[in-house]
């Protein structure tokens, strides 16, 4: 058997040697690509080539305060929304005690621009007084998480038109009412950005950390704008 040449030797000691300290330096004279959230529902393209995504309309609701909300309470806030009612026998105590185990897990102050809000398809029953005290029931942190009811057809359209989520009355459904199971993560410009099982703590986790994701694409935004 013939042996490896000296030289051949000294060449994969080289190599060895210094190959971590050339992989390093082709490392860093890459380009981090930053992978961002989707966008969801209908797009557009405007005479400039500017890519218009759908956005989530505004709305004049009733919080559990009795007090009028809109969009503009929410100016510049990023939205975890879902759909709820309070006597609801099936999903929605699992959706409440989600929503609730995200408001601790983004209790932290880098999160205070996250604000959750959860709308009643059945308003006749959930008068602002009845979600206050269901709020409190739950231990809402009411600086964070908002509660609201208004006029049915109203709260339905957004739902289907706004959120993309399907809310009805259904006398044959288990409490009267239909909706989805989702939380819709809505970005500081009123996009989608993900929907997420409110019943699956997994899901939950996984917005969790999409939030994160979002935060910092905001933050690599700011940057691009500062150049």
């Amino acid at each position: 058997m013939k042996t490896m040449p000296k030289s051949g030797k000294y060449l994969i000691l080289l190599l060895l040697l210094v190959g971590p300290g050339l992989l390093l330096i082709f490392l860093s004279k890459g380009t981090h690509v930053f992978q961002t959230l989707p966008y969801y529902g209908m797009k557009d393209v405007d005479a400039a080539g500017d890519t218009i995504y759908h956005k989530v309309p505004d709305f004049d609701f009733i919080n559990q305060n009795g007090e009028e909300v809109s969009f503009d309470d929410f100016e510049g806030k990023i939205i975890v929304a879902d759909f709820f009612f309070t006597t609801c026998p099936t999903i929605c105590p699992i959706m409440t005690k989600q929503m609730a185990r995200l408001q601790w897990i983004l209790e932290d102050p880098a999160f205070k621009d996250i604000k959750l809000l959860s709308h009643t398809v059945n308003p006749k029953h959930d008068t602002p007084e009845v979600l206050m005290e269901y709020a409190k029931a739950n231990q809402a942190d009411l600086t964070r998480w908002t509660f609201v009811t208004g006029e049915q057809e109203a709260i339905f359209d957004q739902g289907f038109h706004g959120y993309m989520l399907s809310t009805q009355e259904d006398s044959g459904a288990p409490g009267g009412f239909l909706h989805s199971s989702n939380f819709v993560l809505v970005d500081r410009d009123r996009h989608i950005r993900g929907f997420y099982d409110g019943t699956s703590s997994k899901e939950v986790d996984d917005l969790a950390a999409d939030i994160k994701m979002l935060l910092k694409e905001d933050k690599m935004t700011e940057a691009e704008k500062a150049r």
